[in-house]
């Protein structure tokens, strides 16, 4: 039986071998991170599980989603209404409720008591959404900056929407002061890790979904819609139905995301999810790279993670940093961070997995260069 190279064995299973060192990452996480800051690693997640919707529908779709604020916060809400009808029992009603002189939960609270139907509805009800839009959107032809601004348009309104049903939403102040998950105690450390690898494990098989979807068929009729829409037409596909079930796949990761954030983050309001957060949704997605598989996730890290530490040590300009950092990353790198060209081939060869084949290649690419 014939040898196999370094760079045969990384190319037949590269995909494997990303799992299992993002499984030990995940496990190796929590021996070494504060539980103060593996909490903001799972909130960060929790927007990377969004990024990862938005790659598919926008690097792979080409369907520029600015309102992706809107799944998430019904995912969040769905999760609230469940954790908060857990924390004060049945036949009761929430605080702000009965300043408003509510006796009675209304219907679709009742609806999302039972665990299974608010672990159901975190998905089922943002993917739902999302494929009802799809249809009366991508079925007239919208698309471009018309859907870009339709899709703000309809976070705004949603938010909007939230804080005027303040009797039974909450308002600007949201849903918050939750005591358990599922049963869990939210404020035992051992139960604040497990919510870490539930939000690491979740992203990880989004991860690994969209890169099935990438290599099968549907991957292809996905770039074909955006790259040749009339001629896709022509050949018998509907471009609209592949773009609903690419933009419904998006929503279902940014509703599961936003119920995650619920436990992580202890609230959910309409500050969370209006067109400025769906902005930095978006913006970490530009920064990793849209057209890459990690890029989304890596890129939102890096942008939270900054988020975090420039608010802290520069409260008054952290904001007009993170723009200038955005800025410079489009000027320089308009393809985002991991289609940065020099990096990887770099890597490879330094750890022997580049084939001789792409040595000779990037040579007489840099010889030709030269010459010109």
């Amino acid at each position: 039986m014939k040898n196999m190279s370094a760079s045969d064995f990384y190319a037949k299973y590269k995909s494997w071998i990303g799992a299992v060192i993002a499984i030990a990452l995940i496990f190796l996480a929590p021996q070494v991170m504060s539980v103060y800051n593996l909490g903001l690693l799972s909130k960060y997640l929790c927007y990377a599980m969004v990024a990862v919707g938005i790659g598919l529908a926008w690097g792979q779709g080409g369907m520029l989603t600015l309102g992706q604020g809107l799944f998430f916060g019904l995912g969040a809400y769905v999760m609230a209404i469940h954790m908060k009808l857990s924390d004060i029992g049945a036949g009761q009603v929430p605080d702000f409720m009965a300043q408003y002189g509510i006796d009675k939960v209304p219907g679709f609270w009742e609806l999302f008591r039972n665990p299974v139907m608010a672990v159901i509805g975190v998905a089922a009800v943002p993917g739902a959404l999302a494929a009802l839009l799809g249809l009366a959107v991508f079925g007239r032809g919208v698309r471009g900056a018309y859907f870009a601004i339709l899709s703000q348009a309809l976070v705004a309104a949603f938010s909007v929407l939230l804080i005027g049903q303040s009797k039974t939403t909450g308002g600007t102040n949201g849903l918050n002061d939750f005591k358990g998950f599922f049963g869990y105690d939210l404020t035992d450390d051992a139960n604040k890790r497990m919510i870490f690898y539930i939000c690491a494990f979740l992203t990880l098989a989004m991860v690994l979904i969209v890169y099935w979807i990438r290599r099968s068929f549907m991957g292809d009729l996905i770039i074909g819609v955006r790259d040749q829409e009339n001629r896709m037409k022509f050949l018998g596909y509907n471009p609209a139905s592949i773009k609903v079930f690419a933009f419904s796949v998006a929503a279902m990761f940014a509703g599961i995301g936003g119920a995650m954030f619920v436990p992580v983050v202890g609230i959910i309001s309409p500050s969370d999810i209006g067109v400025t957060p769906s902005i930095l949704m978006l913006a970490g997605v530009v920064i990793g790279g849209r057209t890459t598989l990690l890029g989304p996730v890596i890129g939102t890290l890096l942008v939270r993670f900054a988020e975090t530490q420039l608010s802290e040590a520069y409260p008054s300009a952290w904001t007009y940093i993170e723009g200038l950092i955005f800025i410079l990353v489009i000027a320089f790198v308009p393809m985002g961070l991991g289609q940065f060209k020099g990096v990887w081939p770099w890597l490879k060869e330094k750890l022997g997995l580049r084939k001789p084949s792409e040595s000779v290649a990037a040579a007489a690419a840099v010889t030709a260069e030269a010459n010109a």
